[in-house]
């Protein structure tokens, strides 16, 4: 049985001695009631997993020491960058947990004209932070030992006009005929651009188009917020990546 997996912000190697974050004790002492002796994996997002035994399990905190230092592939040779019109509820999480799951390299939060979400200063560093713990909550679950980075939100035709780096730029449109098996190969990177509850506007559309943006079609259904990236992102998996 696979030890249990932390995520640990500090520098790990061999030999290394520390203790562990407040919230990976709580888990580690209270939830899975280990105890000194047992052995965890800690990783901190450089692509290894440290091997760990617990040097001591109270109630004044966990220390564990590195044993191994092993690198681990798990990320896809398909670069897909998420940019996600934040959505409402518990349905931005979801994206999130599940995209890192399938393999997303990071993760931009957009605000759109019909986002039901507004954030904005202390609000938004906030929910940054709560959304890169869900990130690393799905790096524990799923083996990575990259951590997909969190980017703060922008205005979609703010950060539109920065998107010239990706090779291929697609966003969802449920009344084009273009398919994704009908594209090429991308040799570079990826970005999926996915509305939010209400969609894009007229004018949101076409500044995407004008920006390079193609429409593809999934299917004969028009697909929910949080179904749509997920959908698209396995689609691409299967077809360019690592499925």
């Amino acid at each position: 049985m696979p030890s249990p997996r932390f995520f640990c912000d500090a520098k790990l190697g061999p030999g290394a001695q520390l203790d562990l974050p407040e919230s990976a004790a709580h888990h580690a002492q209270r939830v899975l009631r280990l105890k000194a002796g047992d052995q965890v994996t800690l990783f901190n997002g450089d692509g290894y997993d440290y091997t760990c035994e617990l040097l001591r399990v109270g109630k004044d905190g966990v220390s564990a020491k590195v044993s191994e230092q092993t690198p681990v592939e798990r990320e896809s040779p398909l670069n897909v960058t998420l940019a996600q019109c934040i959505s409402s509820g518990d349905r931005m999480d979801l994206t999130l947990q599940k995209s890192v799951e399938l393999g997303i390299a990071r993760i931009q939060p957009l605000a759109a004209e019909r986002s039901v979400v507004k954030l904005s200063g202390e609000r938004a560093e906030k929910r940054v932070q709560h959304w890169q713990n869900v990130v690393i909550s799905a790096c524990e679950q799923s083996g990575r030992s990259v951590v997909p980075e969190v980017l703060p939100p922008l205005p979609l035709t703010t950060w539109l006009a920065q998107t010239h780096d990706f090779e291929l730029k697609l966003m969802l449109d449920p009344f084009t005929e273009r398919r994704l098996h009908e594209l090429s190969p991308p040799k570079g990177s990826v970005c999926l651009l996915i509305g939010c509850e209400g969609g894009f506007s007229p004018s949101e559309q076409t500044a995407a188009l004008h920006a390079g943006f193609m429409g593809i079609r999934l299917g004969q259904r028009i697909l929910r917020t949080e179904t749509a990236g997920l959908a698209a992102l396995a689609a691409l998996q299967t077809l360019w990546g690592d499925f």
